[in-house]
C-alpha cells in the first residue's frame, strides 16, 4: 500500500471560518482539498460551484481533489480550471467514452480517477487500467454527507487492492469516500485504501478541534 493521505471534504466546511480551516490544512500538510461537484441529476444534491471552486484557488495554495458527480463531466470539467497535481475523478457509469475522459484529464497534467457507485463491479474498470492513477470507491450512494458507511463496501476495498496488485498495478491508489469515521478509516486502511475523503464524521466533527482532529486520523492511518 501507498503512504496514506488525506483529502478533507469541502462541502462539510464551515464557510464562516473558512480561512481558519484553510490555514490549519497548510500546517497540517493537507494533501489534496476534496470538492463535490453534484448537478441534481446524476445525484439528487447540488454543490459545488464554479465560482467557489475558484475562490478556493485563490486562497488555498494546496492541489484540489475534484469529483464529478454529474451526467456529463466532459460538458463541465472545462470550467472547472484542472490544474496538474489536481486528482479528478469521474463516474465509470456516466462517462459515456470513458477513455477519452481520462486522457483529457491526463492532458491537462492532473491525475485522472475513475469513481465506483457501491453497487458497480470493479471488472469495469479492467481495460482503463493503464490510463487512471487512482479509483475513488465510494462507501456510501453518492450525494450526501452523512450516510452509514455500506459494511461490504470494505471487501469491495481488499478485492480492488488484490486484483490491482496481482495485475502489476501498485502503483494505482485507491481513494474511498463515505462515512470515512475514525473507526472505519481503519478498516479502511486495512482492506488497502491509500487516500480518505474527511468530512463530517471525523475531521469537521465536533469530538474535537480541526487540527486535533486531523493529527488523529493521520495517527491512526499510519500506525
Amino acid at each position: 500500500m501507498l503512504t496514506p493521505k488525506l483529502s478533507p471534504s469541502m462541502m462539510c466546511a464551515d464557510i464562516f471560518k473558512l480561512q481558519e480551516t484553510l490555514d490549519v490544512f497548510r500546517e497540517q500538510k493537507i494533501e489534496w482539498l476534496h470538492m463535490d461537484v453534484m448537478d441534481g441529476h446524476f445525484v439528487p444534491n447540488l454543490a459545488i460551484g464554479t465560482d467557489y471552486v475558484k475562490m478556493l484557488r485563490q486562497r488555498a495554495g494546496l492541489p484540489f481533489d475534484i469529483h464529478f458527480m454529474v451526467q456529463d463531466p466532459m460538458a463541465l470539467m472545462p470550467l472547472f480550471e484542472i490544474r496538474a497535481g489536481d486528482l479528478v475523478s469521474v463516474h465509470a457509469e456516466n462517462a459515456v467514452h470513458l477513455q477519452r475522459t481520462l486522457a483529457w484529464i491526463r492532458a491537462r497534467g492532473a491525475k485522472p480517477l475513475v469513481a465506483l457507485n457501491p453497487a458497480t463491479p470493479v471488472f469495469v474498470l479492467e481495460d482503463v487500467l493503464e490510463d487512471v492513477d487512482g479509483i475513488l470507491v465510494m462507501t456510501v450512494n453518492p450525494g450526501f454527507a452523512g450516510q452509514e458507511m455500506i459494511p461490504q463496501s470494505l471487501k469491495k476495498i481488499g478485492r480492488l487492492r488484490k486484483w490491482l496488485d496481482n495485475a502489476g498495478y501498485q502503483r494505482i491508489m485507491i481513494e474511498v469516500d463515505g462515512n470515512v469515521s475514525f473507526q472505519n478509516a481503519v478498516k479502511m486502511r486495512k482492506a488497502g485504501a491509500d487516500v480518505f475523503v474527511c468530512g463530517s464524521s471525523s475531521v469537521f466533527s465536533g469530538g474535537g478541534t480541526l487540527r486535533a482532529n486531523i493529527m488523529k486520523m493521520r495517527g491512526i492511518l499510519e500506525d
